[in-house]
């Protein structure tokens, strides 16, 4: 999109994969300044697919339209910063979920256990994950096998 170039509220919205009602809801939000009117229809600019880009990250790193619009109109840096940086702490924290996650279900794809809620080794992640102690099971065959130096039961792969 050229800088002098402006497009239809349509053309931006499918521009983005967007609905125009959403370009209107964002408007009406304060998150996208008002585009200017020419014969009554809203025209937009780069500036406005700048925006929209930004809205659209916003939400992909999982802000709210609200937090994206607090980033976006604060005015000054040391502000912006601010936001910035506590929301960077909450996807950190989501972060750190989602691998104590995909630890459970990387364990739970190799481990051999009949009922793996009784497996010692899911136990003590799922403990960790809770801030609990002292949850066992029945053995691990594929801790076990790795403990005594053996290779993880055919089928699965090595941690």
């Amino acid at each position: 999109m050229k800088s002098t170039e402006t497009l239809r509220i349509g053309e931006l919205a499918e521009r983005f994969g967007l609905a125009p009602h959403v370009l209107r809801h964002w408007e009406a939000m304060g998150l996208l300044e008002p585009a200017a009117r020419v014969s009554g229809r809203r025209r937009y600019t780069a500036d406005h697919a700048v925006r929209v880009l930004t809205i659209l990250r916003g939400k992909a790193a999982g802000m709210s339209l609200e937090q994206i619009r607090d980033v976006v109109t604060v005015s000054g840096r040391a502000e912006r910063r601010a936001l910035l940086a506590r929301h960077h702490a909450d996807l950190d924290r989501r972060l750190q979920e989602l691998a104590a996650a995909k630890a459970l279900i990387e364990h739970l794809m190799e481990c051999t256990a009949e009922d793996f809620t009784q497996c010692p080794a899911y136990r003590r992640l799922a403990a960790d994950a809770a801030g609990l102690s002292g949850l066992s099971g029945a053995a691990c065959v594929v801790e076990e096998s790795r403990a005594h130096g053996g290779a993880a039961p055919e089928g699965t792969a090595p941690r």
